[in-house]
């Protein structure tokens, strides 16, 4: 790896801000001063900036207990981002696995490795999302036949070409439901729900795919994913 690479992945400095470092002899690789931006580095060399050892952070994957009023957004807006309440270095390269509405609850999967993150998202790996969904009415009887029947053949959304993939509906009671998607469409489940003329008062993700939230994980709280764990994708 270039040195000046090095020097961004371990740092805040930007290139341009790596080039200067290194021009005022800030720089160290092996106990001398480099000023060659193009100078070759691996895992056996010794790189200091002022004084500080510098190592690469390598590829992370957390799993979150996301709670209310918080993004999943890269940038900021009116709410908290959920890579706030990571403790990490370098914890803004983390991207969200699949997105999760503000108000929304539950499992949110974190990684800087942008192909692990592919494999997750992907409809063509039928990773299922179960969803734990808190209805405004009672779904009972015949009207529940009709929905399991009509989540499963796909659900026509308004403004949508193409009717949803079919999802599982299942009622724990005659207002709390589970729902399992094989995709992510924007606020799918709540307008899946009103299609049928429901609506969703709370909504909560307790996993995807083999990867069920910790039930350890308290709201806010998060862990890195074990290697077994990041196997199973």
């Amino acid at each position: 790896m270039r040195l000046d690479r090095f020097l961004t992945e371990t740092t805040e400095l930007t290139r341009s801000l790596a080039k200067k470092a290194m021009h005022r002899e800030e720089v160290r690789v092996d106990g001398e001063v480099v000023r060659n931006p193009a100078t070759r580095v691996d895992e056996r060399s010794v790189v200091t900036w002022n004084g500080e050892r510098l190592a690469l952070v390598g590829l992370r994957y957390v799993m979150l207990n996301k709670p209310s009023g918080v993004e999943c957004s890269a940038r900021r807006g009116l709410y908290p981002l959920v890579r706030e309440l990571i403790d990490l270095p370098h914890v803004e390269r983390l991207q969200s696995v699949g997105r999760l509405d503000v108000d929304t609850t539950g499992l949110v999967l974190l990684t800087d490795d942008g192909q692990w993150s592919h494999r997750v998202t992907s409809p063509r790996r039928r990773c299922g999302k179960v969803y734990r969904v808190s209805l405004a009415e009672p779904l009972v009887g015949d009207e529940l036949a009709r929905a399991v029947t009509r989540f499963a053949e796909g659900v026509e959304l308004e403004g949508e070409e193409k009717g949803t993939r079919p999802a599982e509906l299942i009622m724990r009671t005659a207002t709390e439901a589970e729902l399992t998607l094989y995709e992510g469409k924007y606020h799918q489940v709540k307008r899946m729900f009103a299609a049928i003329g429901n609506h969703v008062e709370a909504l909560h993700r307790e996993s995807i795919g083999p990867l069920v939230l910790d039930e350890r994980l308290a709201p806010g709280e998060w862990r890195e994913l074990t290697e077994a764990e990041v196997a199973q994708f």
